[in-house]
This record gives C-alpha cells, sequence and structure tokens, in this order.
C-alpha cells in the first residue's frame, strides 16, 4: 500500500470519526428544549392559524371581560396557551439541560375597563404538566412541586395595572403584573413582568418571572439520573384572550 493511500485513508477515517462524534453530541449532547416564551413567536404562531372573525375592530372598545381562550392553537407545538416552567439540570452522562415542563390547562379572565386592568385571576392545573421526559413527569407528582398534593396553581392581581393608553392594533405594551401567586401549597406577593399585543380580537400575553424554590418549600428532586438541579427556576406563560360576548 502506497503512502498516498495510507494518507488518503487516514483522512477518510477521521472524518468518520468527526461525523460520528458530531452525531453523538447532537443527538445526546444537545439542548433541544423549546424555547423560551416571546411575544414574537406567540404572535407568528396565531398568525399561522385560520382567520378568526374580524367583530373586534381597532377602533372597538375593548372594555369588558376576557377570558383565557383554550381553542386557539396546538399544544403538541406549543402554539396554544399554556403555563409552565424551565429549570437547569445537570444529567448523569448527558450534561447540562433546561428541563421544560407546560400544561395547557390554564383558565383564567382579565377586566379591562378604559386604560386599567382592574381585575385579573387565574388557575393552572399542575397535574397535566408534561416534559421530554415521563420518568420526570412522574417524579414531580411526588417530589419537587408535588403535583399530586398540591394540584392547581393561582394568580389573582391584587393590584390594579395602568396601561397608560388604550393600545393599538399590533402595539406591544409592557407591564408589570402585581399580585398574589399560590405554589405548591404557599401564597406570596410576586411582580410579573408582562408583554402584550392586541391582534384584531384576540389579546396575546407573554411573561416569565424567576421563581426560588425555597419561597415555596418545594425541595430538590432526588433521582439516580440528576446531578444537581439549580435552587431556582422561571414560571412562564402564553395566553391567548378573547373578549366574553
Amino acid at each position: 500500500m502506497s503512502r498516498k493511500t495510507r494518507t488518503t485513508i487516514a483522512v477518510v477515517a477521521l472524518a468518520v470519526v468527526a461525523v460520528a462524534a458530531l452525531g453523538v453530541w447532537y443527538f445526546v449532547f444537545r439542548d433541544d428544549s423549546p424555547p423560551a416564551v416571546s411575544i414574537e413567536r406567540a404572535s407568528d404562531a396565531l398568525d399561522t392559524q385560520a382567520p378568526r372573525s374580524a367583530t373586534t375592530s381597532a377602533r372597538a372598545s375593548l372594555d369588558g371581560t376576557w377570558t383565557v381562550d383554550r381553542s386557539i392553537g396546538s399544544f403538541a407545538d406549543f402554539t396554544s396557551s399554556f403555563a409552565g416552567f424551565r429549570v437547569q439540570e445537570e444529567l448523569a452522562g448527558i450534561g447540562a439541560k433546561t428541563a421544560v415542563g407546560r400544561t395547557p390547562d390554564v383558565t383564567g379572565t382579565i377586566v379591562i375597563a378604559g386604560t386599567t386592568i382592574p381585575e385579573a385571576s387565574f388557575q393552572v392545573d399542575m397535574t397535566t404538566l408534561t416534559t421530554d421526559d415521563g420518568r420526570r413527569d412522574n417524579a414531580i407528582r411526588t417530589q419537587a412541586i408535588e403535583t399530586s398534593r398540591f394540584p392547581t396553581a393561582t394568580f389573582v392581581l391584587t393590584d390594579p395595572i395602568a396601561l397608560g393608553s388604550v393600545p393599538a392594533d399590533g402595539q406591544d405594551i409592557r407591564v408589570d403584573a402585581t399580585g398574589d401567586l399560590t405554589l405548591h401549597g404557599v401564597k406570596r406577593r410576586v411582580t410579573i413582568p408582562l408583554t402584550a399585543r392586541r391582534q384584531g380580537e384576540v389579546i396575546v400575553v407573554v411573561g416569565s418571572l424567576e421563581v426560588a424554590f425555597a419561597d415555596y418549600g418545594i425541595a430538590t428532586p432526588r433521582a439516580a439520573a440528576v446531578l444537581s438541579v439549580e435552587d431556582r427556576g422561571l414560571m412562564e406563560v402564553q395566553l391567548f384572550f378573547t373578549k366574553a360576548r
């Protein structure tokens, strides 16, 4: 075998090893968790769906009660309303990963009166939280957030939200929602930064809040495959509202 042939074989072998290594990284070590909520992603998801009747024109009054509309989108691709969490964890043999749990089972309403939101309340069915791993889903029923013991999380607005002005169609507004968050059986006053967009007859709202587990008596989950879990995570929401008629 000539030196040129041996060199060619070596180069090909190195290329095969490199491709194989890349494949291992892509399928094992990559973090393919769904992206965090954003107003653009939620708005784009709404744009791709079938047109809704334009009963709320750009000049129509927003006054009244708006309800979380669970008929919009699909939870399968996260184009629907949902609430959930994001937590950083370290897994044996895999490394750092973002654990994301979400549920579409969110109900609630907001009341708009002129340029103020005086009332808002929401309820989340924690028992239907799902992640990308059934073992994790089973674990959170009896560990950490213990959904079998604490099946519901709620948020009730305590301070009216001032909008400043009636938002135009397509306009983004950023507000802080202060209220009582009840999680894992513990109620605490929190302020959640939210971004909202009026989009035809739908109001889109997204937001996230860092939650320290100790504040809600949430213990770190235990499992052989879990080397470590951060002591805090992000609560996130993506909600579509339509006006009650």
